[in-house]
């Protein structure tokens, strides 16, 4: 036994012990491995807006009215890239005339830092799509609330949302794409 604590008592072997549980310190914060068996399921309802104008007049107006509620500008099915991912995803305009990007059933897997992006990147099957989302112009909307359910993404008010043509679900951490939605205009 003497024999064993003196090896352990080195300096170069403490020193390796110590980087070793450093390492592996810093692997499990880096890839956070235990998320891959957590699920967030987050279910938003679509937002009405509620306008709080005055009663209206009694003489009729002339001019012509927009439908009442929210609208969808165009919508696409995601597909998979890194991990196994499926669902809706729709640009829809408010009453306010505000839009937001509406994630529906989404179903992908857990992962450190997924954001929801806004892009204008042509969505491509399989390992040629994985990396494609930050070579030209895209927008985050926010880290990904759950990766299940439905919920909303607010397009910022200066971001003009026909300018961009695709959703991808984004990590950040590692440069790839989840999944992602080509946008088609209804």
């Amino acid at each position: 036994m003497g024999r064993v604590q003196k090896v352990l008592t080195r300096p170069l072997v403490i020193a390796v012990l110590v980087v070793a549980v450093g390492g592996v310190g810093f692997g499990l914060y880096w890839f956070q491995p235990w998320k891959l068996w957590q699920d967030e399921t987050v279910e938003e309802a679509l937002p009405q807006v509620v306008e709080t104008s005055a009663p209206p007049a009694a003489a009729p107006s002339r001019t012509p009215t927009t439908p009442a509620g929210p609208q969808t500008l165009a919508s696409g099915e995601l597909i998979t890239h890194e991990h196994a991912t499926s669902g809706t995803v729709k640009l829809v305009r408010l009453d306010d005339g505000s839009h937001i990007v509406r994630l529906e059933n989404l179903d992908t897997s857990n992962g450190p830092d997924l954001r929801v992006w806004l892009t204008d990147a042509p969505v491509k099957e399989g390992k040629a799509g994985w990396h494609v989302f930050d070579d030209g112009k895209y927008v985050s909307l926010g880290k990904l609330k759950g990766n299940k359910g439905s919920q909303n993404y607010v397009v910022p008010e200066d971001v003009d949302p026909a300018r961009f043509s695709s959703i991808s679900i984004w990590c950040d951490r590692f440069d790839v794409s989840f999944g992602a939605a080509e946008l088609a205009r209804a």
